[in-house]
């Protein structure tokens, strides 16, 4: 027993020894984006690392190596003039999303982290850090603060495959089977598909790059102060991160090529769960004998801000069927709701998506439930309203467990149709399950991978040698453009040449092959 206790007051030393100290930034105030993001700080902490989060949410009983510097509590909606419609957003393009919500709303909610009180508290502190991880959501001001510890820098992201990203690092873009991540296309392969792709790639990096980012940068100038000299650019520190974890997996997103430092992490919230469903809702589901709909569009879509016509539909198509329905409803009043109909301001979504009871999940398509349905294998009727939402229904309709429903065709026809679809037509929950074996198949858990990767890093103080070797030349070097001008020079100094030869030598040809002209004779 003694030796026992050696060897196990042993193993905690080693641990601690190792331990490091980490600043995860992850300030957006979004549910959405915490519950992708949370269980990260939370396990680096329960590995015995010291962990600081600069976090818009306070989670109740952290571990004590766990600290919490609180951003102030305004959502993105409160910092851009109000909460608005979120369904009025249907009809309005990517780029205007971007210049309405992305952009203003980035700059502005930045300078709310910037502002809060503990956060200025924390700054003007004297900290030391071994690995600076920020979310990547248009808070780039913030990245400087891996200069400002002397750190190296990772960044995660909630969403999948980033472009802006993978042009800064120089990984493949693939714009032929890659879309960008807010964009709408409902062909991403046809010829229109690839070139609003190309299109709309260019434009988001050239905005974000010649003014997002200068916005950003006068951040820095005003909030953080005493940084040591030169202070290098919001660009070149993205340019130099040493890891980018993003929220996708080749299972269900389309396979990429990633360069060694961007890796897959999609689902890493899924894993490790003590959490149980409420005991009414379990009684509820347990005893729903022609099992029950899910239907829930989020945390920032409200159901209860629906046009009337369309809700009423949406109940009305509800009170045919037989089975249970459990529903997010923001308000406490529900006017002659069905007798079948359970709804709740708020619900457990991964819990209530693992019960065998749900038939179907009705959602709008973000990528957290989407993930969170493909692991528990249920099969989604999506509606979607903005961003992500339908390259995110759609790849789920294409892998043959979805339904797409536009959100201007919701009536009381279509809806019971597509319902009916996929409650009665067995091959909708066959490829959920197939779908959910797939997603699960991997060597490590998400969370382990990116504990992994994370902890690599940290131990190779930034691990610079697996960066790509194409930063340290120009673009137009990296993508080989001047060896292509070059060739492109030759090939065509030789056609001329060859040109003028065979021109010459028809010159030559011509001349000595015309009969000469012979005089004639006076008489």
């Amino acid at each position: 027993m003694d030796a026992l206790k050696c060897v196990l007051f042993l193993l905690t030393v080693a641990n601690w020894c190792e331990s490091a100290n980490i600043l995860y930034v992850v300030p957006f105030t979004s549910k959405s984006h915490y519950i992708m993001l949370k269980p990260i700080g939370l396990e680096l902490a329960r590995r015995g690392h010291n962990v600081t989060v600069i976090t818009g949410h306070k989670h109740p009983n952290p571990p004590p190596n766990y600290r919490q510097v609180m951003v102030d509590d305004r959502e993105i909606w409160d910092v851009i003039g109000g909460i608005p419609n979120v369904f009025d957003m249907v009809q309005a393009s990517t780029e205007t999303f971007h210049h309405n919500i992305l952009w203003k709303g980035g700059l502005a909610f930045t300078e709310l982290v910037l502002n809060s009180k503990e956060v200025k508290q924390f700054l003007a502190e004297d900290n030391k850090f071994d690995l600076v991880i920020n979310e990547q959501f248009f808070q780039e001001s913030l990245y400087v603060l891996a200069h400002k510890y002397n750190a190296p820098l990772a960044l995660v992201t909630t969403f999948g495959n980033c472009m802006r990203h993978n042009i800064v690092v120089r990984n493949p873009l693939q714009l032929s089977t890659v879309l960008s991540e807010f964009l709408t296309v409902e062909d991403p392969t046809s010829f229109s598909g690839r070139l609003k792709n190309l299109y709309f790639t260019i434009y988001e990096y050239v905005y974000w790059r010649f003014w997002y980012l200068e916005e950003q940068e006068k951040f820095v100038k005003k909030y953080i102060k005493g940084l040591r000299e030169p202070v290098p650019s919001l660009y070149d520190l993205q340019k130099n991160v040493s890891l980018m974890l993003v929220n996708s997996h080749f299972s269900f997103d389309p396979p990429a090529a990633y360069l060694p430092n961007v890796v897959e992490i999609g689902g890493s919230h899924l894993i490790r769960s003590n959490t149980t469903l409420p005991a009414d809702l379990q009684k509820v589901l347990d005893n729903a004998k022609h099992g029950a709909v899910y239907m829930n569009f989020g945390s920032n879509v409200r159901s209860t801000e629906m046009p009337e016509e369309k809700k009423k539909a949406v109940i009305n198509v509800f009170r045919k069927l037989k089975q249970t329905i459990l529903w997010k409803w923001e308000d406490d009043n529900f006017e002659n709701k069905p007798d079948n109909l359970i709804v709740r301001k708020w619900m457990p979504q991964n819990e209530i998506l693992a019960h065998p009871n749900i038939k179907v999940f009705i959602s709008h398509g973000g990528l957290i439930g989407t993930q969170e349905a493909t692991y528990n294998g249920v099969p989604l009727i999506g509606i979607p309203i903005y961003a992500d939402q339908y390259n995110n229904l759609l790849q789920a309709q294409s892998l043959g467990y979805a339904k797409i429903l536009q959100y201007d065709d919701i009536n009381e026809e279509t809806l019971y149709k597509l319902l009916n679809e996929v409650l009665t037509n067995d091959s909708y929950v066959e490829k959920a399950k197939e779908m959910s074996r797939r997603f699960k198949d991997r060597p490590l858990s998400p969370l382990d991978t990116a504990m992994f990767w994370i902890e690599y890093v940290i131990r190779n103080n930034g691990a610079e040698y697996w960066k790509n070797p194409a930063l340290e030349l120009s673009w137009i070097a990296a993508h080989m453009i001047d060896v292509y001008l070059f060739i492109l020079g030759v090939v065509l100094l030789i056609l001329y040449v060859i040109v003028k030869v065979v021109s010459i030598v028809f010159s030559a040809l011509s001349g000595t092959s015309k009969p000469k002209k012979q005089k004639t004779k006076r008489s």
